[in-house]
């Protein structure tokens, strides 16, 4: 269902002059970095669609794209008619992964990894309970796992998810999960509260956890989490592989593997485990 982003008007006695145009400045911003999230969250939307979804008069969104393109924050595909996110706009959502050594260092041993068991191998990150692909290294079968990088996912049906909640208390779980919600998606998503906790347990004593077809039927994962230098988990290293390719007796091997590939990466980054 598509998410219509609604823009507030202030209320109270006209501001001054200088305040007007500072709000307006402000009202323009908002609407900007609302249609550029929107095209962001599709592969291309027509002016029409941006604009029924942020909420804005056709015209308006016409007026902000256009702004946007000059600075090659957008582009328009003329032949489909279609808004597209600019090459700009990439270069600086870029500056964020440049900035942190986990991306650069977690690359070069995801890709051993990849290369010695053959599957697609993904980095995650949390945010705002969410989990955020970050990266990934995808293996040679014709059939594998695909996350775009800066795709979400929901925490507790995800292998890196189940991963970075393991690294947390009970009670930072429960707050999560009271603000995400456990939705299911299939039907074997653990929906269950006390079933999570009881999987989390389970990743704490073995050091991964497994998306057993939680999110997507046919479709396995397991993952281990990554430690920055306080201990605190900051990221998911995770294997993601259609359920023929890893059944139950290659769980077993993979999970360990995944653990030692995530605690290289923790400590090429100057982390260290918890218990350590």
């Amino acid at each position: 269902m598509a998410r219509t982003i609604e823009l507030k008007r202030p209320r109270g006695r006209p501001p001054s002059v200088k305040t007007s145009q500072s709000a307006q400045s402000v009202q323009s911003l908002d609407r900007a970095l609302a249609l550029l999230e929107l095209i962001a969250q599709e592969d291309g939307l027509t002016l029409s669609e941006l604009a029924q979804r942020a909420g804005v008069p056709p015209s308006t969104a016409h007026r902000i794209l256009s702004t946007l393109q000059v600075h090659d924050y957008v582009m328009h595909d003329e032949e489909r008619g279609l808004w597209l996110v600019g090459v700009r706009a990439f270069e600086v959502g870029s500056s964020f992964l440049r900035n942190r050594k986990l991306y650069a260092i977690g690359r070069e041993i995801m890709r051993e990894l990849m290369e010695e068991i053959g599957e697609t191998v993904n980095l995650a990150i949390e945010d705002n309970g969410a989990v955020v692909f970050i990266s990934q290294v995808e293996s040679h079968h014709a059939i594998r796992a695909f996350h775009r990088p800066g795709s979400r996912g929901a925490i507790h049906a995800s292998g890196a998810g189940k991963a970075l909640l393991s690294a947390l208390s009970d009670d930072q779980v429960r707050r999560i999960l009271h603000k995400t919600g456990l939705e299911r998606f299939t039907e074997k998503t653990l929906v269950d509260p006390d079933k999570l906790f009881s999987e989390l347990a389970r990743v704490r004593e073995h050091g991964w956890a497994l998306d057993d077809e939680e999110r997507t039927r046919g479709m396995r994962c397991v993952a281990a989490p990554i430690f920055n230098e306080h201990g605190e988990a900051i990221a998911g290293l995770s294997i993601s592989a259609p359920t023929v390719r890893m059944p139950d007796e290659r769980i077993g091997e993979l999970g360990p593997k995944v653990k030692r590939a995530a605690a290289a990466i923790t400590r090429s980054i100057g982390g260290h485990l918890p218990q350590q």
